[in-house]
């Protein structure tokens, strides 16, 4: 069975069995600041802005999931939701885009997701190939470096950080509000994942909180792509693991180890037990870097 036919039957044995289980997922809905709000259920952590302008929507989760998603929104607003802004192109987070955007929800993302979701894309670390997403979930508006909205009395900016989680990746700042949606970029409490093969990099995911961290004061709510709220003090930890842990494979490297080397040396074990029980294990953790940083 070759990887496209793999990674297409993979993604509908999820979806059937998420459809089955919607039902069952527990949604929190979080309120941030006066006019925002977050909500957890089971993918991507969800962003909302809502006022009298409509309802400005970051990330989607999956497709099984959006009337709960639906019913969740109109608990704290009658407005449709008017524009659904995705962070990166994962089906965690781009899910819902087919039926939202059915209905007249703008989608808007960075150039490079709606390119990545036009087609195949490879996914060397798990052995699969994620097919092309319907053409009726695609970004219809994109933008280069950044785009601001001006909705529900806030000027919300999206601003593209290069090569992070994938080549695709942008955060969300309400400087009224003093808060941030940082998409993949963070994952609070867990190991990240770095989409090598779709631009992701070690290098870049560090760049990419050092620009949340210039945007932040000691008050900013953080809303992370996985994990839960979260302020500076959290992501400062997370950055510097991100640096310790991209030092000591960068140094394996150069001293000519290989893969199998850097993985039975165990680079990530002080990390292992707080972090290593996410989506991304330890051993895939130290793939990923080394992927990246030996090509």
């Amino acid at each position: 069975m070759n990887k496209t036919v793999f990674g297409l039957l993979a993604t509908l044995a999820f979806g059937q069995a998420l459809a089955q289980d919607a039902p069952k997922v527990e949604f929190t809905m979080t309120q941030v600041a006066d006019s925002i709000y977050m909500l957890k259920g089971r993918g991507g952590n969800i962003g909302l802005s809502v006022g009298e302008d409509g309802v400005f929507m970051i990330d989607d989760q999956y497709a099984p999931l959006t009337e709960g998603i639906r019913a969740e929104i109109a608990k704290i607003s009658d407005q449709p939701v008017r524009f659904l802004i995705n962070t990166h192109w994962h089906g965690d987070h781009t899910g819902g885009n087919e039926s939202l955007g059915g209905t007249g929800t703008v989608i808007v993302a960075h150039e490079n997701v709606r390119k990545r979701m036009s087609s195949d894309q490879v996914r060397a670390l798990f052995d699969s190939v994620v097919p092309a997403s319907p053409d009726a979930s695609l970004p219809i508006i994109t933008f280069d470096s950044s785009v601001t909205f001006h909705l529900n009395g806030e000027d919300i900016r999206a601003m593209h950080v290069a090569h992070a989680h994938t080549d695709g990746d942008s955060i969300i700042h309400f400087p009224a509000s003093n808060v941030i949606h940082a998409g993949d970029v963070t994952f609070i409490g867990q190991y990240p994942f770095i989409d090598v093969d779709t631009g992701g990099s070690i290098n870049g995911i560090i760049s990419a909180v050092d620009a949340i961290l210039v945007l932040c004061d000691d008050n900013t709510k953080i809303i992370p792509g996985h994990g839960p709220l979260s302020t500076p003090a959290d992501l400062r930890p997370y950055r510097a693991m991100l640096v310790i842990m991209r030092d000591r494979i960068a140094a394996m490297i150069a001293e000519g180890k290989s893969l199998e080397e850097v993985l039975a040396a165990k680079p990530s074990a002080e990390y292992d037990e707080v972090q290593g029980k996410g989506f991304i294990n330890p051993e895939n953790f130290v793939k990923e870097i080394y992927m990246d940083l030996s090509r």
